[in-house]
């Protein structure tokens, strides 16, 4: 017989034998080794290790890797199946980053556009009340026209 409080609580997965990993920390240490292997201290390195490397097998009395250099090749094979995929994935990632800024933006300039056109349109609004507002030459002109006409049928 089940005990009725493990029916309250979520069934338990099955342990995986898969290693987890946080997403956003592989990503960050993929965007630093993309980083890192798009610099020119990268290319100094790596080129000071090849050449270092070449000489050493060419004037060396025990060469470990003889002239056609297989091993070598097979390093620099290996580190760019690697170099390949972190820098595609930080390109991933940076891609995903300017798209949610893109989004950002239009939200904004649609909120920018929404308040002008709304302050166009209070303008306008003030403009025509200020049109209806009468000025202070124009209530003079009505009052002494006003007064004429008094003036006149007392004559």
């Amino acid at each position: 017989m089940t005990d009725p409080s493990s029916l309250e609580q979520p069934a338990r997965g099955r342990p995986s034998i898969r290693p987890s990993y946080n997403p956003e920390t592989f990503g960050k240490v993929s965007e630093g080794v993309a980083r890192f292997l798009g610099s020119w201290r990268f290319i100094a390195w790596m080129s000071i290790l090849i050449l270092a490397w070449v000489l050493y097998n060419i004037v060396g009395t025990d060469p470990a890797d003889p002239y056609p250099f297989i091993f070598l090749t097979l390093l620099l094979s290996l580190q760019a199946s690697y170099a390949a995929p972190l820098i595609l994935l930080a390109q991933n990632r940076q891609d995903d980053r300017d798209r949610v800024q893109i989004k950002e933006d239009r939200e904004r300039t649609e909120r920018l556009i929404a308040d002008t056109e709304y302050l166009a349109r209070e303008i306008a609004s003030l403009r025509i009340g200020l049109g209806e507002v009468v000025t202070r030459d124009y209530l003079r002109r009505e009052l002494r026209a006003l007064l004429e006409d008094l003036e006149a049928d007392d004559h």
